[in-house]
């Protein structure tokens, strides 16, 4: 047997790196009652090994390592995991927006290239901003709150399941790693952007975030029975005259459906689902869920950037005309305006007679419907501002085709 050279320092001799774990035979690691102290415990090497010197304690980990991984199978680290599913969360926040905001530009410019850059070099970054939130502000709302209200349904349904049995849901891991102030963020966002008409549906939606069940409101029958009618009779005190109106129109049955359904609908939608729909119903919502995104996306990215106006151009004493487009920008010299039907026109400022700010087509009401003086059509926000200042007559000249 070949002796293996030492060191020698202040303290002694200096063993060897060793190749295994001496003491293969000895007894259990976790059986420390049994187990004589490291410093004493004799060590022989095997053949062909380096023996660990008798002196010297041997570290063994406190807890046994067990490490049951399944053949052809990569098991993550459930802090990776974590970590891996924030930052794609956090990625699809800040990196949508972002996107939204260069394609509205490269649309409002019909495609044109020099028209991308003439509106890039004058919109700035804080008006794209801006006019961003405004516009997809409700797009990102309803984002946030189909995956958190989608996730805390598939997270409990999936904590039913055998552990390890299989990978989570994406829309599961995004509700774990969410904190409670985000999510409430986003349904306030949703409750302020959101039309009117709209609004019933974040009641499911908000039950299945929190999982509001209604055995959660008291542990009582008759009680939980009260509270639930007590809720259900403040909600039709609040939508009764709407309702009303629905009916006597006759052709509002989907206002109606908004209004009726999502109460009912809230009673029952928290709680786990079964073991065999989790799978399916993950995969399908989260398809589904990008694309409703894509198809409401559309109109955020057609929406212009810039106001619609129209300017009368014309000499003092000769005919006008009615320039219908977006002002780009405006100097000493020309305004540059981009017209509704294409084309960029530099019109000379001494020639500007008139200018009058135009709504667009989608701001026209479709709905003669009302709650509480507050238009269907219109959220919270849209209809605070109205009473702080109402709408205004739409000019004579907005009607005028281009």
């Amino acid at each position: 047997m070949s002796a293996a050279p030492t060191a020698t320092g202040g303290d002694g001799p200096v063993p060897p790196p060793r190749t295994s774990v001496p003491g293969g035979d000895a007894s259990p690691i976790d059986d420390t009652a049994a187990a004589p102290p490291a410093a004493d415990r004799p060590v022989s090497g095997a053949d062909g090994d380096v023996a660990w010197p008798a002196a010297v304690p041997v570290a063994e980990p406190a807890v046994p390592i067990v490490a049951a991984i399944e053949p052809g199978r990569v098991r993550w680290d459930p802090a990776e995991r974590r970590a891996r599913a924030s930052q794609s969360f956090w990625t699809a926040v800040v990196g949508v927006p972002a996107i939204f905001s260069v394609l509205r530009l490269g649309v409002e410019a019909g495609g044109e290239l020099q028209t991308t850059l003439l509106l890039v070099a004058n919109v700035g970054p804080v008006n794209l901003l801006a006019g961003f939130l405004t516009t997809a502000a409700r797009l990102l709302s309803t984002g946030l709150v189909a995956v958190f209200a989608l996730g805390a349904v598939l997270a409990v349904s999936a904590d039913r399941l055998p552990p390890g049995t299989r990978r989570r849901p994406l829309f599961a891991r995004w509700a774990d790693i969410t904190p409670a102030w985000v999510v409430l963020a986003s349904f306030l966002l949703a409750l302020i952007t959101w039309p009117l008409l709209y609004l019933p549906l974040l009641l499911p939606a908000f039950v299945a975030a929190f999982q509001l069940s209604p055995a959660r409101l008291h542990a009582r029958v008759a009680p939980r029975l009260l509270l639930i009618g007590a809720l259900l009779a403040g909600y039709g005190w609040l939508m009764l005259p709407t309702m009303r109106d629905a009916m006597r129109q006759g052709d509002e049955w989907l206002v109606l459906a908004l209004i009726v359904v999502p109460p009912l609908l809230a009673l029952f939608v928290a709680g786990p689902l079964p073991g065999l729909v989790i799978r399916p119903l993950a995969s399908v919502t989260e398809v589904a869920v990008l694309a409703t995104l894509v198809w409401a996306a559309v109109p955020v990215i057609t929406t212009p950037v810039l106001p619609l106006t129209v300017t009368t151009v014309g000499a003092e004493s000769g005919p006008t005309e009615d320039v219908r487009g977006h002002v780009v920008t405006t100097d000493d010299v020309n305004m540059v305006i981009l017209q509704e039907r294409g084309g960029v026109r530099y019109v000379p400022v001494g020639l500007v007679r008139a200018q009058v700010l135009c709504p667009s087509e989608e701001e026209l009401p479709r709905h003669q419907l009302r709650i509480h003086d507050f238009h269907v059509e219109d959220s919270l926000l849209e209809g605070m501002g109205r009473r702080v200042r109402p709408v205004h007559r739409i000019d004579a000249a907005c009607r005028t085709p281009a």
